[in-house]
């Protein structure tokens, strides 16, 4: 496989370092066939998730049952609230599918972390509308809708319950309550005219972002740290959906966790193995784990290791740094797969002063090179099963101008990404359809996403 492929085939290697690239290849350049298996095994997930709750891929319905138009205007506010950040933001569309955002930034402290979090997010609030003078002051409260990216349990489109907490928060009293709730009962504590009437997650934000500035949006996909997507279904299909059988809803698919279960379709390696073993989430996200930023450069200092080991890299030699899990980020694979200069110099300064393994060979650099494009593109490749399978649901929506919002690192700036992906999706879609897809880089999900969610909100009261 690696012989048919120049990229692989590493001039001025032994037999036995070449026999370890062929190997790889092997194990990470994936034929369409092997892509297909794996897309008919999400199709199948899909819709054991739309059947009932508690299954692999959780389908969950985020009552957002709208399209925005992009000629919406008017001024409307969200909260968006990360794992370091809270941003309070106000957005203003201007009815022709452009938004302008004025936003707020602020780092969440230890205590808001850990005791105070939902009173921190209301002065913030506070601070931002004071700050920006725009405080309410009549019987009218503003409307805001409220980012949320942790795992909850959504009852309404202004309600969820929080399932757990992550990311490093861990905040008393609030699982099993209902996080617009907590934060509503702060809001008052303030007096602040603020209603909360939109909750999103970020992926469904995302898709909300892009639906505005193109209303063909049907697919929203994060593809950064971590990955998820959310997209528009007909309600027909959603069996385990309690409410109106009519019209559409985006649910939140949550499918980085993809064969997390049985591990049976991924095309998993000893170092996607070594790498779920060792990581805080075993046996879970692991679709995620093979197209993520976060893993992508633990995935290749896992193959380096392994070669180094087997004495076919860096003479057999490491380093306390390259020993170290997380060692190798993924911005470093990013930057080794354009080095094109004659000694691979860039690769040099990332074996010889990041990992800290002297005197590296051009053969170690052409061989290190050969590892970081491997892991990219089996992540691109990876990451076009979801869109396939998830586009090719509604079939009837491709014979029509159809957008794919995207929002995301690896997206937005790992080298090729998205080509060898766009390039994968149309091997599985008929030509004539595909040609009605357009990918497009849909930015700031979470913060515009949360205030078209309440303008959406609003117009349903």
């Amino acid at each position: 496989m690696a012989q048919s492929d120049p990229r692989y085939v590493i001039e001025g290697a032994t037999a036995e370092q070449q026999q370890a690239v062929d190997l790889l290849a092997k194990q990470f350049l994936l034929t369409d066939e092997r892509l297909a298996q794996v897309i008919k095994e999400f199709r199948r997930r899909m819709e054991e998730g739309l059947a009932a709750d508690g299954r692999v891929l959780k389908m969950i319905p985020s009552y957002v049952t709208r399209r925005p138009t992009g000629t919406e205007t008017g001024s409307y506010f969200a909260i968006d609230l990360g794992g370091t950040n809270l941003r309070v933001l106000r957005v203003t569309l201007d009815g022709k599918g452009g938004v302008a955002t004025e936003y707020q930034k602020f780092v969440l402290s230890e205590e808001a972390k850990s005791r105070t979090l939902f009173d921190f997010i209301a002065q913030c609030v506070e601070t931002f509308l004071d700050d920006h003078n725009i405080r309410p002051t009549g019987q009218q409260p503003v409307h805001m809708g409220l980012t949320f990216s942790y795992p909850v349990q959504q009852t309404s489109i202004n309600s969820g319950t929080l399932v757990q907490w992550t990311k490093g928060l861990n905040v008393p009293g609030c699982v099993g309550r209902d996080v617009v709730r907590l934060l509503q009962d702060a809001l008052l504590r303030l007096g602040l005219r603020v209603k909360v009437v939109a909750l999103v997650n970020d992926t469904v934000g995302t898709l909300l972002s892009a639906a505005y500035s193109d209303p063909t949006s049907q697919l929203g996909v994060i593809l950064g740290t971590g990955t998820n997507a959310a997209y528009y279904e007909d309600v027909a299909n959603v069996a385990k959906w309690k409410g109106d059988k009519g019209g559409e809803i985006v649910l939140n698919m949550e499918w980085g966790a993809f064969d997390s279960d049985d591990f049976g379709f991924l095309p998993f390696t000893p170092h996607d193995i070594k790498l779920d073993r060792k990581s805080i989430n075993p046996r879970k996200q692991a679709y995620e784990k093979m197209i993520s930023g976060m893993y992508l450069g633990e995935i290749a200092r896992n193959i380096v290791l392994w070669l180094a080991d087997q004495r076919l890299l860096l003479d057999g030699r490491s380093s306390t740094v390259l020993n170290a899990m997380w060692a190798l980020d993924t911005s470093y694979l990013s930057a080794a797969t354009v080095d094109d200069t004659a000694e691979l110099t860039e690769i040099q300064q990332i074996i010889e002063k990041t990992l800290n393994v002297p005197d590296s060979t051009l053969v170690d650099r052409r061989i290190f090179k050969a590892v970081a494009l491997l892991v990219g593109e089996r992540a691109a490749r990876l990451s076009a099963v979801g869109i396939v399978a998830t586009l090719t649901k509604r079939p009837a929506l491709l014979r029509q101008p159809i957008n794919v919002g995207i929002d995301g690192s690896m997206y937005e700036h790992y080298p090729n990404f998205g080509a060898i992906m766009s390039e994968t999706v149309s091997h599985f879609i008929p030509a004539d359809q595909f040609g009605n897809v357009k990918f497009s880089l849909a930015k700031d999900g979470s913060g515009v996403g949360a205030a078209i969610a309440a303008m959406l909100a609003a117009k349903d009261h």
